[in-house]
């Protein structure tokens, strides 16, 4: 009796004593660095950065003003993911590249669209306008398409995701069409007819939906995602993220705060 009433102490006190050591050392939140564009990407994630502090997860964000650092930092793993693009543009860019990347999980869509600060209308299109879209490959076919769609021009194989200029089989109004960065088109709608502008790329640079003159369909297939190097898929950080991200909370904060401009896509 005396031996189970010693070993019943020994045991309490092990159990305190284990109990104060855990209160005196408590774990620390594991950091997560994401590098993001301004626009919607960067007020999405400081949207959600308390509730992952909640779940242990001590968000850093990185905010880049271009397409390329944000994987190029995710391949040298200065970050351990990013949120700016879309699958397109993620599989291109890892193919030039040598980077093995996955998507994680989709948030939202940003329509590309068609922008002028002189027409308002497509059909207000005169012979010789110059007509500016994005470089990329991607996006670049990606508004190829888009014109195509229109009718403005006529491309050799509209499904064709990497289409260049050269592919233009039909150009009626002989428009002059110029590939530049997408962050230098915003700076210029005032100097040309027509911008095809990312979404996130107006928004930061205040243009308004009143220069809108077309919209890509919403069945766009381009949603925006988080994105990690191929092995990190299951890092429960990751999925902390992605989950915060695919909320109801964030679900109406988008269509609250961006009227369209962006919409979940989950």
């Amino acid at each position: 009796m005396f031996k189970k009433l010693l070993l019943g102490l020994v045991t309490a006190v092990i159990a305190v004593s284990c109990g104060a050591k855990s209160e005196e050392k408590p774990v620390e939140n594991q950091k997560l660095i994401i590098g993001v564009s301004p626009v919607p990407h960067q007020e999405l994630v400081e949207l959600v950065k308390d509730d992952l502090k909640a779940e242990g997860v001590d968000l850093e964000i990185v905010v880049f003003n271009d397409y390329v650092q944000p994987n190029l930092q995710l391949k040298d793993k200065s970050i351990d993911a990013n949120f700016f693009q879309h699958i397109p543009y993620m599989n291109e860019f890892g193919k030039e590249n040598n980077i093995e990347m996955v998507s994680v999980g989709a948030i939202h869509v940003e329509p590309l669209k068609g922008y002028s600060a002189t027409i308002k209308s497509k059909e207000e299109l005169k012979d010789g306008d110059e007509v500016l879209i994005p470089n990329d490959p991607t996006n670049r076919g990606r508004a190829l398409i888009l014109l195509d769609a229109e009718g403005i021009i006529k491309l050799k194989d509209k499904t064709k995701l990497d289409s260049d200029i050269s592919d233009i089989v039909e150009n009626p109004k002989n428009l002059k069409l110029t590939a530049l960065n997408s962050e230098q088109i915003s700076p210029r709608l005032s100097e040309v007819a027509l911008a095809i502008i990312n979404t996130n790329n107006a928004l930061a640079g205040g243009i308004t939906k009143d220069k809108v003159v077309f919209v890509e369909g919403k069945d766009s297939p381009y949603a925006n995602i988080i994105t990690v190097l191929k092995g990190n898929e299951n890092d429960e950080r990751v999925k902390k993220l992605v989950k915060a991200l695919q909320s109801d909370k964030v679900k109406k904060f988008i269509e609250e705060k961006y009227d369209g401009e962006v919409v979940p896509a989950f």
